[in-house]
């Protein structure tokens, strides 16, 4: 009996494509089911009842939730091209600097795109010290997971793709080559994975995406 796998995830998201990239790494068959946060389908509800987001991995009719439990699942099940280091102490390292990005890096982010004044150069400058945390666990490496793409860099694809895009929106150059040289050869070097760019939004949709977005949070802060 063949394998259901499915994930419940949305287009413009970086945490469903990160199981999506995850999943195509491993060679793993999947469906694919685009969701509409604005009206979310009852299997969405049924699957992740407590969060009632995406993304949402279906194996065998057991649902998983949450991105980073998602991933470790999958290296579990699938321990082909493993993305989570063996060593003990490696992958501990893996899970804090995942958490990182998504709890401190991501967060920061979403503060600086939307602070003014006195409060937006405080969070700029939390931003950039953060990124430079990045750089310097990167320095030395081709990827986070050392030779090859790894858990930390699945997580970091919002750092490759989706925070450029976002800044160039906003007409901001808070990340540039000249500050995090480092990150900006991986990102040259992540994206040049044929995989990776299967998982990423396509530019002029994801870009008009954005634009909308931002304007629709700026009106909804006034």
């Amino acid at each position: 009996m063949a394998e259901e796998v499915k994930l419940y995830g949305t287009w413009s998201s970086p945490f469903s494509r990160r199981i999506e990239l995850a999943l195509k790494l491993k060679g793993v068959p999947f469906k694919y089911i685009e969701e509409d946060l604005s009206n979310k389908s009852p299997e969405l509800l049924k699957y992740n009842p407590v969060h009632k987001k995406i993304p949402v991995l279906v194996h065998n009719s057991k649902s998983i939730a949450e991105s980073q439990v998602i991933l470790e699942y999958i290296d579990e099940i699938w321990n082909n091209n493993p993305i989570l280091p063996q060593d003990p102490y490696q992958r501990a390292m893996a899970r804090f600097w995942a958490k990182f990005i998504d709890e401190k890096v991501l967060a920061t982010r979403m503060k600086a795109n939307f602070a003014e004044g006195k409060e937006r150069e405080l969070v700029t400058e939390e931003f950039f010290q953060q990124m430079k945390f990045l750089e310097n666990e990167l320095n030395g490496k081709d990827f986070f997971g050392g030779e090859t793409i790894g858990f930390v860099d699945i997580v970091a694809i919002v750092v490759a793709i989706w925070f450029p895009l976002t800044l160039e929106v906003l007409g901001v150059e808070t990340f540039t080559e000249e500050k995090f040289p480092v990150l900006f050869k991986w990102i040259r070097k992540i994206t040049q994975i044929d995989v990776v760019n299967e998982c990423r939004p396509p530019r002029e949709k994801h870009l008009a995406y954005v634009k909308a977005r931002i304007e629709d949070l700026k009106s909804a802060s006034k």
